[in-house]
């Protein structure tokens, strides 16, 4: 078979190519894409909880999303707009709202491009979902795609000799990972791993040639976007400026600025949306102590007298209690307004603390009872680690094209500088500390990110373990019996990812073919 370069088909012409099929693969799902009602083009609770969001800001400037919520659609009796992904707690207007419970930089951002949209068609998202969505999920979309296609394309082409790897890489970049599913919806993976692909691509760049500023303050916006869409990924964040700090220390003060930029406006909107620099998400416990009370079981008057103590109630003001998600907590509400939990004690004093369980609301999914799958949670940590590797979510499993990263990232199979070298060891060190990262949570934690065709917290790691592949496959490239290995990788990891192209907020057919064969429950 012989390679690009002895057809006379330049390398650059594959790349395009390649990139022009996958945007308009993309581009095909997003003009189609709708919800299996068929009243708007939202697929999930996790996009739907975003695009509350949008909307509310360009058409009630405002981040409270509980008019949404209610909206509904072709049918009376459906709520296209409803969310699980949603918290409430006490608003400017001292009165209880819903919102979403997702980082409010990016919806913020996306509602820039709603703003755009709106002024320029003369449609209300709201009023004309199908259309309207379709149109901001493409200009969103697409443009980021691009980034981490070229981005990650360029890195790998820096780095490879073997015209035969270039174009298998290309391909795999394209086709070979679960981005493309994801980038029929709205979600926070598609802008973390272009983000990531953007400071690998600068990184790999300033090895080689002189880098400026504009290009490392570039980094540093790309490095701190990809932290604000995934947290995690701050570890990779900081991995990045100590690469700097080692390899050359003069450019790290402008990749810290790009990230300090990026940090105040991650924790600016999340101030003017909830009052609070800590995501929403993170609101999950009981908060600061108000008073102990002397009885286990106060009185209404009681509890009444301790608020008014910290000018938190008057000697008029209503109490009412109920259930909370937790049995030792005591929902206190003051004038219907005001949330306070009450922490019983079995035979001792009691606590009154000010409300800080964001999730904890009526008719919650979140409660215990009513998460359903793989939102209950896996209890055995082994279990849960097996499946994001080799079972039913697994990272291997269903893109076999991975096989090769732990090759890779171990350095084997290829000769690079001591600089690659050291940025495949913290590119894999970066993976295990997430890996471990997500293992180690509470058990509500571990459900594999939901409903979603993959393990789908790990993957704006694509552009860097697409990268550590590349040794191993430039070393393939050599050998008759490597190249047709690659290919049943790839065409494994392909098929893997088109039969995803429904949408993302599916179960992966893996999952979905154990529960055929009877080994996991439906």
């Amino acid at each position: 078979m012989k390679d690009a370069s002895e057809t006379g088909i330049p390398i650059a012409g594959v790349y395009t190519l390649l990139i022009v099929i996958a945007l308009s693969v993309v581009s095909g799902r997003i003009a189609t894409v709708i919800s299996r009602e068929g009243d708007t083009p939202f697929l999930s609770a996790n996009d739907r909880s975003r695009w509350c969001t949008i909307a509310a800001l360009v058409e009630n400037g405002t981040y409270q999303i509980d008019p949404f919520l209610e909206r509904r659609g072709i049918k009376q009796n459906r709520r296209p707009w409803a969310t699980i992904d949603l918290v409430r707690h006490r608003g400017r207007d001292g009165q209880l709202h819903y919102y979403s419970s997702k980082p409010p930089l990016l919806p913020t951002i996306y509602a820039g491009v709603y703003w755009c949209v709106s002024r320029t068609m003369g449609m209300w998202l709201s009023d004309y979902p199908i259309y309207v969505g379709r149109v901001i999920l493409w200009l969103v979309n697409v443009p980021t795609l691009f980034v981490f296609l070229i981005c990650t394309i360029l890195a790998i082409d820096r780095v490879t000799h073997s015209v035969w790897a270039k174009c298998f890489l290309a391909a795999s970049v394209c086709f070979g990972t679960m981005l493309l599913p994801f980038s029929i919806a709205l979600n926070n993976h598609l802008p973390a791993a272009a983000s990531a692909a953007v400071v690998l691509y600068v990184f790999v760049r300033s090895l080689q040639q002189p880098t400026g500023h504009g290009w490392l303050l570039l980094a540093g916006l790309a490095g701190g976007f990809t932290a604000a869409n995934e947290l995690p990924a701050l570890s990779m964040t900081v991995f990045w400026g100590g690469l700097l700090l080692l390899v050359q220390r003069r450019s790290l003060p402008a990749y810290s600025a790009g990230v300090l930029i990026v940090a105040v406006a991650f924790f600016a909107t999340n101030w003017i949306a909830h009052q609070s620099l800590r995501p929403p998400y993170t609101h999950r416990g009981d908060g600061e102590l108000i008073a102990t009370l002397d009885h286990a079981e106060p009185t209404d008057d009681q509890l009444r007298s301790a608020l008014a103590a910290h000018d938190l109630a008057s000697d008029q003001s209503q109490i009412e209690t109920g259930p909370s998600r937790d049995p030792q907590r005591t929902r206190v509400v003051v004038d219907g307004k005001q949330q306070f939990g009450l922490i019983r004690s079995a035979d001792g004093p009691s606590q009154l603390r000010h409300w800080d369980d964001w999730y904890d609301y009526p008719s919650s999914y979140w409660v215990d009872g009513k998460r359903r799958g793989v939102d209950v949670g896996e209890p055995s940590r082994l279990v849960y680690a097996a499946n994001m590797t080799v079972g039913h979510y697994g990272i291997f499993s269903l893109t076999p094209i991975w096989l090769l990263m732990p090759i890779g990232l171990l350095g084997l199979l290829s000769s690079r500088s001591t600089e690659l070298r050291l940025l495949l060891a913290v590119i894999a060190l970066a993976t295990v500390v997430c890996a471990v990262f997500y293992v180690l949570r509470p058990e509500i934690d571990r459900n594999y990110g939901g409903v979603s065709v993959c393990f789908r917290w790990m993957l704006w790691f694509a552009p860097l373990w697409l990268f550590a592949i590349a040794g191993p496959v430039e070393w393939l490239s050599g050998r008759p019996w490597g190249r047709w290995l690659a290919y049943v990788l790839l065409a494994a990891s392909v098929t893997s990812m088109s039969i995803s192209l429904d949408g993302p907020w599916q179960s992966p057919w893996l999952y979905r073919f154990w529960q055929y064969l009877g080994w996991l429950a439906p």
